[in-house]
């Protein structure tokens, strides 16, 4: 069996029920019990809903967060973050007000968006928070991430708007149909970058990893382990970048990959 599955939360892990099925639980319980490590590797954040899957897939273990920008430790506390230039911070919050669009910015453990936008509702609500309107300056600690959240069909635009020195890539829920999450991190830093780096941490090679995902973010990270799983609905990227495909997610596809994960040699 593989010692280590990295887990994507939207369309892998959560589909259109907006929470982890009852299948899926049994499946990590099991993976767990056989002596895996189940670590999740998300754009979102490390609070709300996706805190409490994070501490149920491992309590005492290292997880990636926010596109790869902030790998915390759900025993200790223990945060390792790669912060997004202020100046990057400040051209976003430029681009977003002249294009319309919803901007999140997000430090370790908190949010900022100063909108009261139908998508920043509804994210909030998805996220398994209070909507809150706040500007950037009110967060306790610096911005690792921003997200753009915007129509699908304005995604690559937004993907576009990353300034120098970032990179942004983009996801979907099935939970939030109709929007695209545009995640814009520090370049260099990514799920690709973190997962390397909590492979590291776990003593685990590359090549002895599994990824599952499903959208444009996830899919460098799946090239780089020796076993990137496609969910059924991943995107074509993703699809292309990965070894092996699952179903979907509504038909509970990260069952199936984590039944593989049990059969695959980590040699």
């Amino acid at each position: 069996m593989l010692p280590l599955v990295f887990i994507d939360v939207d369309g892998t892990l959560v589909g259109s029920t907006g929470a982890p099925t009852e299948a899926v639980w049994a499946a990590a319980a099991a993976a767990v019990a056989r002596g895996q490590h189940l670590a999740l590797a998300t754009a979102r954040p490390a609070f709300g809903a996706t805190w409490d899957w994070a501490r149920r897939l491992d309590p005492g273990g290292w997880h990636l967060f926010q596109s790869g920008t902030s790998l915390v430790h759900t025993g200790t506390g223990e945060i390792r973050h790669q912060p997004l230039p202020v100046a990057a911070v400040e051209a976003l919050v430029a681009t977003a007000a002249d294009r319309g669009w919803v901007l999140e910015l997000y430090s370790d453990r908190e949010l900022a968006v100063d909108s009261d936008a139908p998508l920043a509702v509804a994210h909030a609500d998805l996220l398994g928070i209070p909507h809150r309107r706040r500007r950037w300056q009110e967060l306790d600690d610096v911005v690792v991430r921003a997200q753009l959240v915007v129509p699908i069909p304005e995604a690559a635009r937004a993907r576009a708007a990353a300034p120098d020195g970032t990179v942004g890539h983009s996801a979907t829920s099935p939970a939030m149909p109709g929007a695209a999450f545009v995640s814009v991190t520090t370049e260099g830093t990514d799920k690709a970058s973190g997962v390397l780096a909590l492979a590291a941490l776990a003593g685990v090679e590359p090549g002895a990893v599994m990824m599952v995902g499903d959208g444009n973010n996830d899919a460098a990270a799946l090239a780089e382990v020796g076993h990137g799983v496609a969910m059924g609905n991943a995107e074509p990227e993703t699809r292309a970048a990965a070894r092996h495909q699952v179903g979907p997610v509504d038909d509970d596809g990260l069952v199936e990959a984590l039944d593989l994960s049990a059969a695959l040699d980590p040699r």
